[in-house]
């Protein structure tokens, strides 16, 4: 199931302290908490943390009720970091245990999103009697082309 983006703010709300049923939220307060979930969902996207939510270039074009359609793994890490974005601003302290649930939601998101880099073998090296087509042939590896990253999960071919 995808949460919508009202879902997370809403629940953002309630790890501060301020739940939907003791406190009416105003529209202000929520657009002002949404634009603040697409500033992070940037941030972290821009990090390498891509979660497949819908980020917009303008923020008049975000809508609280649109589908989030970030995974599951996801959700704790966005609701306890959104609190974490809004509870200064509303003068709350929050709890260390948010604090801590937040960063290892956050670590957790990390170690998911981060791949090794793709190593070369050296241009210095030779190629090897098994890799010879002829006997006229170079004698070291050649250098690998150099290609246009997109992000950590996808390239731009330039051919």
């Amino acid at each position: 199931m995808s949460y919508t983006k009202r879902q997370f703010v809403e629940a953002a709300y309630e790890e501060i302290g301020i739940a939907s049923y003791n406190f009416d939220l105003d529209p202000e307060a929520l657009q002002s908490a949404l634009r603040r979930l697409d500033a992070m969902m940037a941030e972290w996207n821009a990090k390498g943390i891509r979660l497949a939510y819908p980020l917009h270039g303008s923020p008049q074009d975000s809508d609280l009720a649109e589908l989030s359609t970030v995974p599951d793994s996801a959700i704790e890490a966005i609701i306890t970091n959104l609190g974490i974005r809004l509870g200064p601003q509303l003068g709350k302290t929050l709890s260390l245990d948010t604090k801590f649930i937040a960063k290892q939601a956050y670590n957790t998101l990390l170690s998911r999103a981060c791949y090794p880099p793709e190593m070369g073998l050296p241009t210095t090296m030779p190629i090897g009697a098994g890799n010879k087509p002829g006997r006229w042939s170079r004698t070291f590896l050649n250098a690998p082309e150099p290609r246009l990253d997109a992000g950590d999960d996808s390239h731009i071919d330039l051919d």
